[in-house]
């Protein structure tokens, strides 16, 4: 009887030493996200779904696969919490073989469960920058803040800011908080091998596979308490970009933001010029409104905004003021410092080309005026409608007595006075309106022979 309760004994204990995700002996999914290019709100919406994903298939892990030079802070942070809060393990993976996780990426990494890189990766260079203008470059050697002036202390404050923020990830997660600090005050940088090194990494992987196979049975704590990870032979779910996070790529990317607003302004434009195209009207408000949705998610400077619009309001007051092109020049010039200004090109993966801008400046220039010409040349013409357009109008004259009648003219009826000698059946022509009637006379030109 001792022996039985024993082995019982033996087997409660040894049952309880199975972890728990490995205990069912059937292979698990792990989903996977293809992190690439500048992390911006297309990013925050993707990593979002994936790890609901994740969560509603029960998923042993899931992998981000990231290469980035970095983006936006505010979209790094929306990341970085829904990973921290996520109840299944995160492994941020910086592959394939050439790829980075700097800047931003860096944060990600560092704040994910399990921290893994190709061999031929890096990662670093986590100074955070200003957003608006450009910072001014810094001399080697030379510290970032000397206490002096504005720009100084805010620049005091985001390293400060910066630093506290990666030191606590780093805290978390168990890894070297003094190196990444460093990344952000001195914006280094580490090789793959270097970052295993430094603890700054969990692990080397060659693929995805790899990694999956090196992270079995590793125990990782989550929001909802630890867990020992069974990837072996897992499925792997793959997540795809869909439409909404297509579609905010391609929003909040800064050309097309300005292209759009651009097309937004003529597409108004025309319309209050010539009302009642209602096409360019449409087509307009719709692309200006796209472009406001995406310049509110990107790091604008507002003065650069406005001066786009101050620059559009010149071009149009060209085409109306004879100003001789000193409106048309200023227009241009501030359209051009504009978009200069409008997205700061410090963030990594934001910015508009310098031939994109003058290709818009040169293009806004030729298409207002040549509208705005249109436009003006229009209005100075006579009225083209009401009761004056009907001089030179021939018609057929009804009935006549007495100096007046009626007419058929353009398929309506109208009252006309004229000579004694009109008679009715007789072609006659406007010759000019009194009040409501027309004076109208007999249309020699198409009278018929010896009427």
């Amino acid at each position: 009887m001792g022996l039985v309760l024993l082995a019982l004994a033996a087997g409660v204990v040894q049952a309880q030493a199975v972890p728990p995700a490995a205990s069912t002996g059937q292979p698990g999914r792990v989903v996977l996200m293809d992190l690439d290019g500048a992390i911006g709100p297309a990013s925050v919406d993707y990593v979002r779904r994936g790890l609901k994903l994740a969560a509603a298939e029960n998923a042993r892990l899931a992998v981000i696969q990231i290469d980035t030079p970095g983006g936006l802070d505010a979209s790094m942070r929306s990341i970085i919490k829904h990973i921290l809060a996520s109840p299944v393990p995160v492994a941020t993976y910086v592959a394939p073989n050439g790829a980075r996780a700097a800047s931003a990426g860096t944060y990600i990494l560092y704040a994910s469960h399990i921290a893994a890189m190709a061999p031929a990766s890096n990662l670093g260079a986590a100074t955070p920058v200003a957003i608006g203008m450009p910072t001014p470059a810094t001399p080697a050697g030379k510290p970032e803040s000397s206490g002096k002036g504005p720009d100084d202390a805010m620049t005091a404050k985001r390293l400060a800011d910066a630093s506290a923020y990666i030191r606590s990830l780093a805290q978390l997660r168990g890894r070297n908080a003094d190196w990444g600090e460093q990344a952000v005050r001195e914006s280094v940088s580490l090789s793959a091998q270097e970052a295993l090194q430094k603890n700054v990494i969990t692990l080397i992987a060659k693929d995805v596979p790899d990694l999956l196979k090196q992270v079995n049975g590793r125990e990782v704590r989550t929001a909802e308490g630890n867990m020992r990870l069974a990837t072996q032979n897992a499925e792997l779910l793959v997540v795809e970009a869909d439409w909404r996070s297509r579609l905010l790529s391609v929003i909040t990317e800064p050309s097309l933001a300005l292209i759009l607003l651009m097309l937004g302004v003529y597409g108004l434009l025309f319309e209050f010029s010539n009302p009642g195209f209602v096409l360019p009207g449409v087509v307009g408000a719709i692309c200006l409104m796209l472009a406001l949705f995406g310049l509110q998610m990107l790091p604008v400077n507002y003065a650069g905004l406005g001066l786009i619009l101050l620059g559009v309001a010149f071009l149009i007051a060209e085409a109306f003021l004879p100003t001789f092109g000193v409106l048309g020049i200023g227009g241009v010039a501030a359209f051009s410092i504009g978009a200069l200004l409008l997205i700061d090109n410090d963030v990594p993966g934001f910015g508009v080309p310098l031939w994109l801008i003058g290709l818009l400046a040169v293009g806004s220039a030729l298409f207002i005026l040549v509208i705005g010409g249109v436009a003006a040349r229009t209005r100075r013409r006579p009225p083209a409608v009401g009761v004056s357009t009907l001089v030179g109008a021939t018609g057929e004259l009804v009935e006549f007595a007495d100096g007046e009648g009626w007419a058929q003219i353009q398929g309506d009826y109208w009252k006309v006075r004229g000579a004694e000698g009109l008679r009715p059946g007789r072609r006659i022509r406007v010759t000019r309106v009194q009040g409501l009637a027309l004076q109208v006379a007999e249309d020699i030109q198409e009278s018929p022979a010896g009427a």
